[in-house]
């Protein structure tokens, strides 16, 4: 299906999946007379819940996006998101706010998978990004949200968007890392992965940040939300525009006393081998938490040695413990779920 956004009938829409239903449901409660839309949260840090949003301002959202990433009207955007998470809902507004065609195919690993022609713009989840780098060459402003971009997938772009360009496949490709959550309506900044990698990310006209007493990011954007968003993202800041993602102030273990980011000896890790990896803490009569590795794949000796070289900028960075899972669990959208694995842990003899 392709949604041509300068002549929309919803009405003449023939949906042909459950997903295309789901569409057309959302531009319908859109179209309604109501001045907010409800949007599911993932869950991925606390309880999933539906948020009632503004409709003006996931408009203001769209147009931030849509002005940073310099879209304009008749481009072709790739919808392969869940509908009922922010993140796919902003695309179908981003659209509309700027007279784009949207492609529609469903949300699944590989939406890529028939992809022929070039896009303009797409938002993937980091796990359809890695499934899909064969076409990633065709989309022309690509965003990736939902997780954290490890080392490994960072490295992988890189090696295959420039062998495209010697082959003469490819046109000019920018590649960003998002930062937000479902209170942001979608993403306040992004962080550029390719072809000029960054290490903070920028945050959008409109955007002020500041940090509270524990180094966690305050959001105040007034287009976005009435209230000033107080995070649980331990940051460190460069200047009024720019900042760097520490970890989560709910994710740090405490171990011995010592305190430590997963998110950091995770960014680590994947530099080293090509496997999701969480670190987690268990509890520990002495140290309060062990420090524990978990893998998603199957153990062998050859991987045990390549996670042993891992080289750490402290001792008490070294997990006590690596366990192998065959899949990490995750939340719907395809966000990591630390309390889902915390509980398999708990089950787990060590």
């Amino acid at each position: 299906m392709v949604i041509d956004f300068k002549i929309l009938n919803i009405s003449a829409l023939v949906p042909k999946s459950a997903f295309e239903e789901s569409l057309k449901s959302f531009l319908m409660a859109w179209a309604s007379a109501g001045d907010s839309v409800e949007v599911s949260t993932s869950g991925s840090t606390g309880t999933p819940k539906v948020l009632h949003v503004s409709k003006a301002k996931m408009r203001n959202s769209a147009n931030m996006t849509c002005d940073f990433l310099g879209l304009e009207p008749g481009d072709l955007a790739l919808l392969c998101l869940p509908i009922e998470y922010i993140s796919g809902k902003m695309m179908v507004v981003r659209s509309m706010e700027r007279g784009m065609k949207l492609l529609v195919t469903d949300s699944t690993t590989t939406p890529l998978e028939a992809l022929d022609q070039q896009v303009d713009f797409c938002a993937m989840t980091p796990l359809q990004v890695e499934r899909s780098l064969s076409k990633i060459h065709l989309i022309k402003n690509l965003i990736i949200g939902g997780a954290g971009v490890s080392e490994s997938l960072q490295i992988k772009l890189k090696q295959t968007l420039d062998l495209a360009k010697q082959k003469g496949n490819s046109t000019q490709v920018r590649i960003f890392e998002t930062y937000g959550m479902s209170e942001t309506l979608s993403h306040i900044a992004l962080k550029q992965l390719y072809p000029n990698p960054a290490q903070t990310f920028t945050v959008f006209d409109g955007v002020e940040i500041s940090k509270d007493a524990r180094g966690a990011l305050r959001i105040e954007a007034p287009k976005l939300s009435s209230e000033v968003l107080q995070t649980n993202d331990l940051v460190e800041l460069r200047g009024e525009k720019e900042f760097k993602f520490l970890g989560r102030t709910d994710n740090v273990i405490n171990s011995g006393g010592a305190k430590i980011r997963p998110e950091e000896l995770e960014s680590l890790v994947k530099r080293q081998i090509p496997y999701e990896v969480v670190f987690l803490g268990m509890k520990d009569a002495v140290l309060g938490e062990k420090l524990i590795l978990v893998v998603e794949g199957q153990e062998s000796s050859s991987l045990l040695e390549a996670i042993d070289a891992v080289i750490y900028e402290k001792n008490f960075h070294r997990p006590k413990t690596v366990l192998f899972i065959e899949k990490i669990p995750r939340t719907p959208n395809g966000k990591i779920s630390r309390p889902l694995l915390r509980k398999w842990l708990d089950e787990q003899t060590v």
